[in-house]
């Protein structure tokens, strides 16, 4: 068997359950900013998450995206899972935030696992609630923050998520990430590098005192 897929999941899963999954996934290594994911398109697999961090996001009519959550190791993405069950076109893209490694499940399986194995079912409805409060706070965030408010919540999950307090983000990836514009990201991390608590560099953020 695998040994991340037992390392990961053992703990999670039968044995037997185990056994079908290192049967028939596939097992995926992918480099920072790889889109796992894209908009409009069919889902064939579903991603279970042995090590990185993926980003979630939205885009609206103007293509204009918006940062919805993280997937860490253990997690999968309730997005997917709909889109999956539902055989609907994706919602969503995924995008590597660092370097990955990915266990691809068939969708085929899904439907079989949940009838058949009590910690699967578990394991999906789990990440089920776990997806929609990040999308509940994320929706809290813009309906009841203001923006530098929101800023500094993305800036300490990115670090948080990351395992590093250096954030290799532009300002302008960071605008379309929280859906404003670079002029005020710029102005707000200027507004925060005078209060001491972050360092300004062109292509990366440093966090001081967060």
């Amino acid at each position: 068997m695998n040994q991340p897929l037992q390392e990961n999941y053992g703990h999670i899963f039968e044995e037997e359950l185990l056994q079908e999954i290192d049967n028939v996934a596939t097992y995926k290594e992918i480099p920072e900013g790889f889109k796992l994911i894209e908009i409009g398109e069919f889902i064939k697999t579903m991603p279970l998450l042995v090590s990185g961090v993926i980003k979630v996001l939205r885009e609206d009519a103007k293509g204009d995206e918006l940062l919805l959550y993280f997937l860490e190791h253990g997690d999968t993405c309730a997005m997917t899972l709909n889109c999956c069950v539902g055989h609907r076109k994706s919602e969503i893209r995924a995008v590597a935030e660092t370097e990955a490694k990915l266990i691809m499940v068939p969708i085929s399986k899904m439907e079989e696992w949940m009838a058949k194995y009590p910690s699967w079912r578990n394991f999906i409805l789990e990440s089920y609630h776990n997806r929609l409060n990040e999308l509940l706070e994320t929706l809290d965030s813009i309906a009841f923050l203001k923006m530098d408010e929101r800023l500094l919540k993305y800036l300490k999950n990115k670090s948080r998520v990351t395992g590093s307090t250096t954030i290799n983000s532009t300002h302008q990836e960071i605008a379309y990430e929280l859906h404003t514009s670079r002029v005020v990201i710029s102005r707000l991390l200027k507004k925060l590098e005078n209060m001491g608590k972050v360092k300004l560099n062109r292509y990366h953020i440093k966090l001081v005192d967060l």
